[in-house]
């Protein structure tokens, strides 16, 4: 039904205020609790549309006690922030409809931000083969990608008191998950990490690699952003969402953004680590990497982790050992290895 069928419509029921996003539609927002907003649009040359949009859950207040954003697909084969976003606008929903007092802040979430790549599932903005996740500083040229990244920069910074930005790990390792911080931002990131039901908080050395990413920039422009890593690109690991998922609600309502009654639940306080508390185990084979423990295990110095084999010959090539005492944060999913792949990350207790 075209807009102006729904805004007469309205009329008539007697509603008289109509939310609209720039694309000029209304958003429904007397009846779902949620406003529809196009950030970005432009005309797909194969037909229809390249759309970001964003939900916006408002204040009761005039003046929000916070505003917080969610951001997910930056990377179209990452999945996981994207469910993590159905989950929250859909428990949203369901609170502005039953308790429209709770919401004393305000909250965006912007669940498909690289949509080209999302729909086909690839990491890179199909065609120009660019990594929206590296077009987010200052210098980032004129292409279609570039154009979509700054839009989304100066809304979530127009909109934004914090940001979580949602990612997946690549289809080689599988992660716990945890929230990356660059060193130089680390007094304002740690303690709102602290709130979000993480099993790791890893703090980065800075290098200039990340200085094109949404996080760094927006950490730049005074606006908290924290990164998320969980699970695998390509999958869904509902139990790692759910626990995701439940420290989103909990750092909404520690930041006062939802007032609700009824007591908070418990979650994970994170380990906290360093540079010089990660211990990277590669393999020294070209092979196939057999894991022998779980992750999340916690491991002793020599506990054997697995081993990498040739399967042709039926040889064993290398088995792989715990250096130290720690967590299993990272293990390789994809057996297949080359020299020097990454088998396993293990956030160690005590600092060597």
């Amino acid at each position: 039904m075209p807009c102006i069928s729904r805004l007469k419509k309205r009329k008539i029921r007697g509603y008289h205020e109509t939310k609209t996003g720039k694309s000029g539609c209304p958003s429904h927002g007397r009846e779902t609790g949620l406003k529809t907003h196009k950030i970005a649009s432009r005309k797909n040359p194969l037909g229809g549309s390249i759309e970001i949009i964003k939900q916006t859950f408002s204040s009761i207040r005039s003046k929000p006690v916070k505003r917080i954003s969610f951001v997910a697909g930056l990377h179209g084969d990452e999945l996981e922030g994207v469910y993590l976003c159905h989950r929250i606008i859909e428990t949203l929903r369901q609170l502005k409809a039953t308790r429209p007092q709770a919401f004393q802040g305000e909250v965006h979430v912007y669940p498909a931000v690289n949509p080209q790549a999302l729909s086909s599932a690839t990491r890179l903005w199909p065609f120009f083969s660019m990594d929206m996740n590296r077009k987010m500083g200052e210098k980032n040229g004129d292409s279609l990608p570039s154009g979509f990244a700054r839009s989304l920069v100066e809304d979530l910074q127009a909109s934004s008191d914090i940001v979580v930005d949602f990612h997946a790990s690549n289809l080689h390792l599988k992660e716990l998950p945890q929230i990356r911080i660059i060193e130089e931002f680390d007094k304002k990131l740690i303690p709102l990490a602290a709130l979000c039901n993480m099993d790791v908080v890893w703090v980065h050395p800075s290098a200039p690699v990340f200085e094109s990413t949404l996080g760094y920039n927006l950490n730049r422009k005074k606006i908290a952003a924290l990164v998320v890593e969980t699970g695998i690109c390509l999958r869904i690991h509902q139990e790692f969402c759910e626990q995701v998922f439940q420290g989103m609600i909990h750092l909404l309502r520690q930041t006062g953004v939802l007032d609700l009654a009824d007591p908070p639940p418990k979650i994970k306080q994170p380990l906290l680590i360093h540079p010089k508390q990660v211990a990277l185990i590669q393999a020294n084979h070209a092979g196939l990497f057999i894991s022998n423990v779980p992750l999340g295990a916690h491991v002793k110095k020599g506990d054997l982790l697995g081993k990498v084999v040739d399967a042709v010959r039926g040889e064993v090539l290398e088995t792989i050992a715990s250096p130290a005492d720690g967590l299993l944060f990272t293990l390789r999913e994809q057996p297949v290895t080359y020299q020097g792949a990454p088998l396993a990350r293990i956030a160690l207790q005590e600092i060597p």
